[in-house]
């Protein structure tokens, strides 16, 4: 906390941004954006904006600000990038950063990526990015949790597939599907489960049978995990077809479920660590 804001002179921030990004957060943003770019020589910045004007602002190459002998006026450039990143949307700005580190390059890499989630962190904002995807997390213990099942079962595809889907569907911000995410979240425990007992075709309530016998599963914790696939499972359409009665799911469920399930699979590789899965 600054010492402005311990002696109540500066507002200290309480709520996190959803739907909002805030001049203070816009301007650390385009700061570490625009100190990357300060690295980068002549000919990298002028493909970088020609990139940027192709294929993120979607214009005309012809139109890039340029001089009369063709060469591209970076200064206008500049000037053209600066005033768009200040007057867009807030989703715009969370668009342009995932555009920036799922490019993997001129600098924008795990350190970009750290000060971001740092100046994310110190707003307030709602957002993190995780595995290059912008989502809307509300705790760093979330996040963690998160990042861990989702880097451990890299090398499980039928695992990590079902988990960044999960991430995805919850994280989009103009079309999230909260019941896809929870359907996505319930079948990494699932696909998980079949790994460890080896039985592919096993039912969830099967395989988690088998490894609290095989590997010391609490019956507690196999009671309440087969509690939650029941929820995901039920009449509500989530995991099946949409009835009448469907109920709407909410960020708030989709999440609780993303986190949960990771950290269920993040105690099995625990319980089973001398197992060799793939």
């Amino acid at each position: 906390m600054l010492f402005s804001q311990r002696i109540g002179k500066k507002e200290v921030k309480v709520n996190f941004q959803v739907e909002d990004i805030d001049d203070d957060l816009r301007t650390r943003l385009w700061n570490l954006i625009d100190l990357k770019l300060s690295y980068l020589g002549n000919n990298d910045i002028v493909w970088f904006y020609k990139k940027l004007w192709k294929d993120f602002l979607v214009k005309p190459i012809a139109l890039i600000p340029s001089y009369n002998t063709g060469q591209v006026n970076l200064k206008k450039c500049k000037d053209h990038f600066f005033n768009w990143f200040f007057d867009s949307e807030w989703y715009e700005i969370y668009d342009l950063v995932e555009y920036l580190v799922q490019s993997e390059k001129y600098n924008f890499g795990e350190s970009f990526i750290e000060d971001c989630n740092e100046a994310l962190e110190l707003e307030i904002s709602s957002y993190r990015i995780i595995d290059k995807t912008i989502a809307r997390i509300d705790s760093e213990l979330e996040i963690s949790t998160i990042e861990e099942a989702i880097d451990g079962t890299n090398r499980i595809q039928s695992v990590s597939i079902h988990l960044q889907s999960a991430l995805d569907f919850l994280s989009n911000r103009t079309k999230p599907d909260y019941r896809n995410s929870i359907k996505e979240s319930i079948s990494a425990v699932e696909a998980y489960c079949k790994k460890i007992t080896g039985d592919e075709k096993a039912t969830l309530g099967k395989a988690l049978a088998l490894i609290e016998k095989k590997h010391s599963l609490h019956q507690s914790l196999k009671t309440s995990f087969s509690a939650l696939y029941g929820y995901a499972s039920d009449a509500s359409g989530i995991r099946h077809a949409l009835t009448d009665e469907a109920k709407e799911i909410s960020f708030d469920e989709a999440k609780f479920m993303l986190v949960s399930c990771s950290a269920f699979i993040n105690y099995l590789k625990s319980l089973t660590k001398d197992m060799e899965l793939k």
